[in-house]
This record gives C-alpha cells, sequence and structure tokens, in this order.
C-alpha cells in the first residue's frame, strides 16, 4: 500500500527564518520533515527554511529543487508500505557562488534568527590527530587571507555576523545538524577559529555573543539513484531528487536560542542539557554499528546493509561487539536502556525496504573512523580490556582499502584519500605497522603494545583464513 500526503498548510504565508546550508538528503528527510510537521499543526509560520550550498556541485541541487518550487519527495521506507510525502518547509535557495555574497547578505538580515548546516562530518576542518580546529587547513587560510570573499561556510558565517554586528542586528544561532560528537563545540571552534586569524577582537564578540547549540541527529538515509526516482514515480511524481528514508527519526537539542526558535518539542524534538549523553550513545552504538558490518559485508561483496543483517556471522558479530566491548563504555543516558537501543539499532539495520548500501557505509573511513571507532578502542583499553572485536574491525577497514575484495572483485575508490589508503592497506599486509601508524587516524594507539600486537594479528589472520573466520574467531571467545 501507497500513500501521498501533500503540505497540510498554505505555503504562502510561510516567511523565512532559518538559512540552512548543505541540502543533502539528511537534512530533507529530517529537519525538514520536523518544520513540515510543525507548520501543519498552523505554528511558527515565521521560521520556513532559506536553502543555501558552498560547494558548486550545490548548483545542480538548487536547479532540481527550484523547478518544483523547493517541495521534498519524502519517502519512508517501512516494511509494510511506502508512504510518501511532499514536504514544503523550504521556501528557497539562494545561489550558490564562489564569494557567497548572497548568502551572507540572506544571513545579514535581522529576519534570519538560525544558520543550520549539514556539511558533512568531514566538513569542519577538525585535525584528526588533535581532535582540534585545524587553522592550515587550505580552505582556512585562503578565507583568512580574504574574509570579504570567503570559500567556506564558516567564512560566510563570519561575514554575515559582521555586518548584524555593524547594524546592531543581533547575532543569529549556529546549529549544527552534523553527525559529530559535541557538533556545537566543532561549529564554534571552527567558526571562532577562523575569526582569530584575521581578526582577534571580532573572534572574541563571536565567542562571546553567538550561540552555538550542540545536538544529536538520526536518520537512515541512502544515497538517490535511480531506483529511489523509481519510486517516486510511482506516486505520480517526477523528482529527480526525491529522498527516500527509514521510518524512525530522533532529534535531541540543547535549548541555547538566544533569537528565539521553532516550537520543535511539539513535534517530537527532545530539548536537554545532557545531548552529550544521547549522541555518544548514538554516535558508539549505531555509527560504531554502522562501520562493525559494514566493511565485513564489503569484502564478502554485499551490496546491501540488510544483507550484512541475514548474514547470520556478521549479524552476530554486531550484537557481540556491541554488548561485549561498546555497551559497558557508553556513559548512562536519562531514560534510556542501552540494550533496548541496542536492540532498535539492530532492528533498524535489518529493514530490507531501505536498502542502504553497504558502499555508503565504508565511505569515507578516514574521517568516520576517528570519530566513532578508535574512541570505543581507547577507552575499552583504559578499562583494561583488549578491544579485539573493533581491532578486528579496524583491521577490516586497512583490508578493504586494498581495493579488491575476497571474491576478487575491484573496489571502486571509497574515500578522499583512496590513493594514500590502498598504497598502505597492501604494504600493510607486510607489516601491519604502516597502517595504524596513520596519526591522522590512529593518533598514538600505535604505541599502545596490546593494540599493537591485536592489529597486527588480526590483520594476518584476515588474509590467511578471511573475514568468516576471524568474526567466528571472535564470536567463540
Amino acid at each position: 500500500m501507497n500513500t501521498l500526503a501533500l503540505p497540510a498548510y498554505d505555503r504562502s504565508t510561510l516567511t523565512p527564518g532559518i538559512v540552512h546550508i548543505g541540502l543533502g538528503n539528511f537534512h530533507r528527510a529530517h529537519m525538514a520533515v520536523y518544520l513540515d510537521d510543525l507548520f501543519a499543526m498552523g505554528l511558527d509560520h515565521d521560521w520556513a527554511i532559506l536553502g543555501a550550498g558552498v560547494r558548486a556541485g550545490d548548483a545542480a541541487m538548487r536547479e532540481a529543487l527550484l523547478a518544483q518550487d523547493c517541495l521534498s519527495t519524502v519517502i519512508e521506507l517501512d516494511p509494510s508500505e511506502r508512504r510518501a510525502r511532499r514536504v514544503g518547509s523550504m521556501v528557497g535557495f539562494l545561489p550558490v557562488q564562489a564569494d557567497n555574497a548572497a548568502l551572507i547578505a540572506a544571513m545579514a538580515d535581522p529576519a534570519i534568527r538560525i544558520v543550520s548546516l549539514t556539511v558533512t562530518e568531514g566538513g569542519y576542518f577538525v585535525d584528526a590527530a588533535t581532535g582540534q580546529f585545524d587553522p592550515t587547513a587550505p580552505d582556512i587560510v585562503a578565507d583568512a587571507a580574504a574574509p570579504s570573499r570567503p570559500g567556506t561556510a564558516f567564512g560566510a558565517i563570519l561575514a554575515a555576523l559582521r555586518l548584524r554586528k555593524a547594524a546592531g542586528t543581533l547575532p543569529f544561532t549556529v546549529m549544527s545538524c552534523d553527525n559529530l560528537p559535541g557538533n556545537g563545540h566543532v561549529t564554534q571552534a571552527a567558526v571562532v577559529g577562523l575569526a582569530r586569524l584575521s581578526d582577534t577582537a571580532f573572534a572574541d564578540w563571536v565567542a562571546q555573543n553567538v550561540a552555538f547549540p550542540n545536538g544529536m541527529v538520526d536518520r537512515i538515509t541512502p544515497a538517490t539513484g535511480p531506483r529511489e526516482r523509481a519510486m517516486a514515480a510511482e506516486f505520480g511524481l517526477t523528482d529527480p531528487v526525491p529522498v527516500t528514508c527509514e521510518p524512525f527519526r530522533q532529534w535531541v537539542l540543547e535549548d541555547n536560542f538566544p533569537m528565539g526558535r521553532p516550537a520543535l518539542e511539539k513535534v517530537g524534538v527532545t530539548f536537554t542539557p545532557h545531548v552529550h549523553a544521547f549522541e555518544a550513545m548514538k554516535i558508539r552504538i549505531l555509527n560504531g554499528g554502522h562501520a562493525i558490518i559494514a566493511y565485513p559485508g564489503g569484502l564478502k561483496g554485499h551490496e546491501y546493509v540488510h544483507e550484512d543483517m541475514a548474514d547470520p556471522t556478521i549479524r552476530a558479530f554486531l550484537d557481540a561487539v556491541e554488548t561485549r566491548e561498546i555497551l559497558p563504555i557508553v556513559p548512562p543516558v536519562p531514560g534510556q536502556d542501552l540494550n533496548d537501543y541496542k536492540t532498535l539499532i539492530i532492528q533498524r539495520f535489518s529493514n530490507p525496504g531501505v536498502a542502504d548500501t553497504v558502499r555508503r557505509l565504508c565511505l569515507d573511513g578516514t574521517n568516520r573512523q576517528p570519530k566513532f571507532i578508535i574512541p570505543s578502542i581507547r577507552d575499552v583499553l583504559a578499562a583494561g580490556g583488549r578491544a579485539e572485536g573493533l581491532t578486528l574491525l579496524s583491521a577490516m577497514w586497512c583490508r578493504y582499502c586494498t581495493g579488491v575484495d575476497e571474491n576478487g572483485t575491484v573496489i571502486a575508490p571509497n574515500d578522499p584519500n583512496w590513493d594514500t589508503l590502498q598504497a598502505r592497506a597492501i604494504a600493510a599486509k607486510q607489516d601491519p605497522t604502516l597502517w595504524i601508524g596513520m596519526t591522522d587516524i590512529y593518533g598514538d594507539l600505535a604505541q599502545n603494545p596490546v593494540f599493537a600486537a591485536g592489529f597486527a594479528e588480526a590483520l594476518n589472520f584476515l588474509w590467511a583464513n578471511g573475514a568468516e573466520a576471524a568474526m567466528r574467531r571472535y564470536l567463540a571467545g
């Protein structure tokens, strides 16, 4: 059974209160949907979204959405039915320009009270070795040299804040919707850190006057391809950029919005001072869980995540690593049983309707491993454990990056640093220290004798016996 819902409100009554940078699938299936639900209640019609992008590739999304009056098709893939809706919470999409002039002007408008972002985990210029903002990143250096013509989202935010300060307009709130630990703190570090490179006094003003609330976001949202466009057509819609997603969604936010905010608590958003606890649970258990199933599935040649979950060894490996190694080091979460959460994510991963791809989960390990896996390894080791399952997973990532799966099929490049990773992964077959010696990924973990010995042993066993045998050996204890 298929159902289609249209916006349940008059879109002509909407006015923008939010500029959102990064109109990818996740934003349109998450924040835009929450606002669509709120507007349908007849509330907060002055909080509509103005879309924006800072990359040349964002222009194609702008063109596609403007052609359909900024409506997004969002298809929820429940195992028993598909539910489509046309989400109408966005009312415009700013021109995508190299100097971001239109974006800066829009953010300087007093009507804009929130600037939100989904620029991916890797878009915050964090040095993986230190976990801190990297002022030497080339894009940051370029913005610091020409702050009036910024190329990054953070440079554009600063340019708009300068205009608002000069005009006596209160600053907007900057809200990251990306999947990062302490995403508000990370965003603040990027914005203030960039400002400090050219104007220390202004950087101090930003640090003292601009709010950067932390938030945890969650919804599995696969990439769009021919399958998703065909689904939209089943509802009578011609849409080049439809979004598919699981039925589940979650948003947890700090209530730190000095310029006001939409009443999102009325549509299921949790406002709490304990965001850090929720995000630690999600990043360690869900995002870590994605990695735990991704690389064995990639080595076995699986295409879809639900195939991984139908594989009894991979499913058991996920459950065992979560139970033995991850759950014991996740701090308590108010009102949440961690075992129940683990059960929920196993159910979510198993949904065949979502058809999320293993390749998507394997993407960009250089950014994801230091955020979702390496911290758990460190915590297990610090607690006196050996982190054998997580170390095996890390070895499987290395094996995956050689570029050939266990069936002899070539793995297409799947990381911004693929060439470097592939060369290291191939060399690590003979010398595993070459892989864990990547300090931008592992920091000083190579100096930990328990981890170093465990990684070498796991990688050698993988090459000799394969992922299936390695996981079975771990499961046997």
